[in-house]
């Protein structure tokens, strides 16, 4: 009996979408999603998260996605925080919650408060990581979740001559005892709240923790779980951003996200942490689709360019054999041999998308200044966001570099993207002579010229 017939339905419902897949789209699923396990397997990811993501009913199903990546190889810290438990503590002992400028007032009553919420939602978070019922996904799993003191914290103290009293931030974290931890097998689970030396206990930021954690375990990755699908401005879904660009649309428009998920990922990104991201808590799977699938389900906050730019390799001829057939067969490009395109594959400028190539564009370079811009093809699914335009700049950068004075482009059918690049039309004579004793005549292909001196 195959796994997925073993599991209940009922309790899984997302599964039967997967039963009802073809045997081959199956296949591919599971297929593309080998490289992101392969490229994860061994990265450290703090994930975090607030204490209202553990009152929503998926969280049973967040926290056993979390598991899986464990399952997978990837060293987890798990940060959470508490506010909804600690203000229903507050409520039931008839005391009121007291906060300046969003940030709690930590009396002893309401670290009492603290340390109960804590303890109770860190119980509950190694129950559903403990789990392992023929029925559920991690059946015959068997994760260790380790926590403890590995916050040490100092006190806010007197602010505008408020005393925060058992209000903390994170002074240090213990790096050595969680990459132990993380080295021996187990999930480390940091709680909000910090340890000193004095014996003291406080009340910290979940935020706090997990950027520190972070930063401090130099972390591959840090994820924040979110009430919000992604990060929007002007009603779009911001998928990709760089944080330079991102604080200029700051500046400039209203950006929807969840607060404590905006500024962690930003201060952690501005520390050196090259990938954050924001996934909602609320969406069953939406973990697993943002690091295992192209194209994500939240948003992702970087300081290097997602989609990379550069000249290609040899290791690149199979992606961009895979880009340029479907154009090949269609008669828009020329046939290349896999021998000739490894002959000039040094020709090529490739563009880049979580390891696979989207976009292509060589570079001919002929007598009299003239160079050949040709093999120019975009992947069906990534057509626009100006992906053509990168990967001409590149290619006339290229040409100058090499003291050309012309460009020119042979093409039967995408005649009027290059007229709007600036490109004009020209007869056959005026191509170097090169060129014109190679030419196939039956494609009846029409010539487009751009001068570099212009």
């Amino acid at each position: 009996m195959g796994f997925f017939s073993m599991l209940d339905e009922e309790a899984y419902p997302e599964f039967r979408l997967f039963m009802t897949l073809s045997h081959q789209d199956s296949i591919r699923l599971f297929r593309n999603s080998a490289p992101y396990i392969n490229a994860h397997r061994g990265k450290t990811f703090v994930i975090m998260f607030g204490g209202e993501a553990a009152l929503d009913e998926n969280f049973p199903k967040l926290i056993q996605d979390i598991a899986l990546l464990h399952s997978l190889g990837i060293r987890i810290i798990i940060t959470h925080g508490a506010r909804p438990q600690i203000d229903e503590r507050i409520r039931l002992r008839q005391s009121q919650g007291n906060f300046v400028d969003g940030v709690r007032l930590t009396d002893k009553e309401t670290l009492e408060c603290v340390k109960d919420a804590a303890g109770s939602l860190r119980s509950q978070i190694e129950a559903l990581l403990t789990m392992g019922l023929p029925n559920s996904p991690m059946h015959g799993a068997s994760i260790r979740v380790c926590s403890g003191n590995m916050v040490i914290a100092r006190p806010i103290g007197v602010k505008n001559g408020i005393d925060f009293e058992h209000t903390g931030i994170v002074r240090r974290i213990d790096v050595a005892g969680i990459e132990d931890q993380l080295d021996d097998g187990s999930i480390v689970l940091l709680s909000p709240m910090g340890y000193s030396a004095t014996g003291e206990v406080f009340n910290l930021s979940h935020e706090d923790v997990a950027t520190q954690a972070a930063i401090a375990l130099n972390a591959d990755k840090l994820i924040t779980l979110s009430e919000y699908d992604a990060f929007y401005c002007n009603n779009k879904t911001l998928r990709t951003i760089e944080l330079n660009s991102f604080e200029q649309l700051l500046e400039e428009q209203e950006v929807e996200a969840e607060a404590t998920c905006l500024s962690a990922m930003m201060n952690a990104v501005k520390a050196g942490i090259e990938r954050t991201h924001c996934v909602s808590y609320k969406n069953d799977g939406d973990l697993l689709k943002e690091l295992f699938t192209r194209d994500g389900a939240g948003t992702l906050l970087m300081t290097a360019q997602y989609e990379k730019l550069r000249s290609a390799t040899i290791e690149d001829v199979g992606g961009i054999l895979k880009l340029i057939r479907p154009l090949e067969q269609s008669g828009v490009l020329l046939q290349r041999s896999r021998e000739r395109l490894e002959n000039d594959i040094g020709q090529f400028t490739v563009l880049e998308r979580d390891g696979m190539i989207i976009a292509c564009a060589a570079l001919e370079m002929y007598e009299d200044g003239f160079g050949e811009l040709y093999c120019v093809a975009t992947h069906r699914d990534y057509r626009g966001k100006n992906r053509g335009e990168r990967l001409l700049e590149a290619t006339k950068e290229k040409a100058l570099a090499h003291g050309l004075k012309s460009l020119f482009v042979m093409t039967t059918v995408t005649a009027h993207w290059f007229l709007e690049q600036g490109f004009e039309q020209r007869d056959l004579d005026l191509l170097p002579t090169t060129k014109k004793e190679q030419i196939n005549y039956s494609r009846n292909s029409k010539v487009f010229v751009l001068s570099l001196t212009d």
